[in-house]
């Protein structure tokens, strides 16, 4: 098995802490990213879960003008609705039970630094005219308190939904999306830019050979092969825990993938069978009945959630070669002959008929 050691990074690509890479796609996000870094202008960076969205933001407070201030975080998902408002603007004695001190939120501790809001689209509607004050007049009053606090605070924030369609949806409201979108920063997935793989590799192995106490310093090519052709859909953290995890379990100078982990790195690169569309509706149907434990009407039943009429539902399995006996129709068990005389697809009403094809 030929193995080659693994190069340090090309004087050609970027690095900054563990910003690692030199594809175009990288390169893009960089040159973004020092655009934007010396302004005082909100940024919205948008990617995939483990693209590095929060490595993103922390460069971007290490190449501005605010560096030597504060860089704070605040994941907006990780704490309850209800202590989120305290948590960001902070709360007076006494303002709700349990308040026994006063409390400086997240907004105060920024000051003159930048402020991260992490998952920025789980942050609860009442609270966002709130934000968007923050935002506009950079200032707002601490919970239980009616003296204004005046901040001097930029804002980074992050997200893998959709807030645009989250706008439309009216779950996320839209002069806040306007005022967050400013510069917005899309993070391409690790599988649009398969050529930073090595480096990543050459990065993670370094770094879990010193904190395990290891001396792993090569790759097998098959193995770095492997790696790149994976899709990794859980991105770059997924990339990092493939590695330690490999890095623990060699024994040696040469990084081994466990045989379970090759297999699934293999496994689902490997290129699917492409039915036909037969079979892909005979299949869906077969999943309805499973789910539903076969019951075919009924509110609950399969035919409604395949948003097709009994008749039609019960016409297609027959023609699909879908067959079972004692089928059920929402309550007691009926036997339904499918054998029986069905009428034709287009002896139905043009919707049920169609219907019969929308699967």
């Amino acid at each position: 098995m030929a193995a080659t050691a693994i190069t340090c990074i090309p004087l050609g690509s970027t690095s900054k802490g563990e910003m690692i890479g030199s594809s175009r796609a990288f390169r893009c996000v960089w040159d973004l990213v020092q655009m934007v870094a010396r302004t005082d202008s909100a940024v919205l960076i948008h990617g995939e879960t483990g693209t590095g969205k929060e490595l993103v933001a922390r460069a971007i407070h290490e190449e501005s003008l605010r560096r030597r201030g504060p860089y704070v975080r605040v994941n907006c998902a990780a704490i309850p609705a209800g202590l989120l408002e305290s948590e960001l603007f902070g709360h007076e004695r006494g303002a709700f039970t349990g308040a026994l001190t006063q409390t400086v939120g997240r907004f105060q501790l920024a000051h003159t630094g930048t402020l991260f809001l992490d998952e920025i689209g789980d942050l609860p509607l009442e609270l966002q005219p709130k934000l968007l004050r923050v935002l506009q007049e950079q200032e707002f009053e601490r919970l239980g308190s009616t003296r204004t606090t005046r901040v001097d605070v930029r804002i980074v924030a992050a997200t893998n939904q959709d807030l645009a369609q989250m706008v439309r949806e009216r779950r996320f409201r839209a002069d806040l999306f306007y005022r967050l979108n400013v510069f917005p920063i899309d993070l391409p997935p690790l599988r649009a830019r398969a050529e930073d793989i090595p480096l990543l590799v050459d990065h993670f192995i370094h770094k879990f050979a010193l904190r395990t106490n290891r001396e792993v310093w090569q790759v097998a090519e098959e193995v770095m092969e492997t790696l790149q052709r994976h899709d990794w859909p859980g991105n770059i953290r997924e990339l990092q825990n493939v590695i330690e995890r490999a890095v623990i379990m060699s024994p040696g100078p040469e990084l081994r993938l466990p045989p379970t982990e090759r297999q699934r790195l293999v496994t689902s690169d490997a290129p699917q069978p492409v039915r036909t569309l037969v079979e892909a509706e005979r299949a869906h149907i077969l999943e309805a009945l499973r789910q539903v434990n076969w019951v075919i009407a009924g509110r609950n039943g399969a035919a409604s959630r395949l948003g097709l009429p009994r008749t039609t539902l019960i016409y297609r399995m027959r023609k699909l070669g879908v067959k079972a006996e004692g089928i059920k129709v929402d309550g007691p068990t009926q036997a339904v002959n499918l054998r029986a005389p069905i009428l034709p697809l287009n002896a139905f009403s043009a919707p049920a008929a169609n219907a019969g094809y929308e699967l």
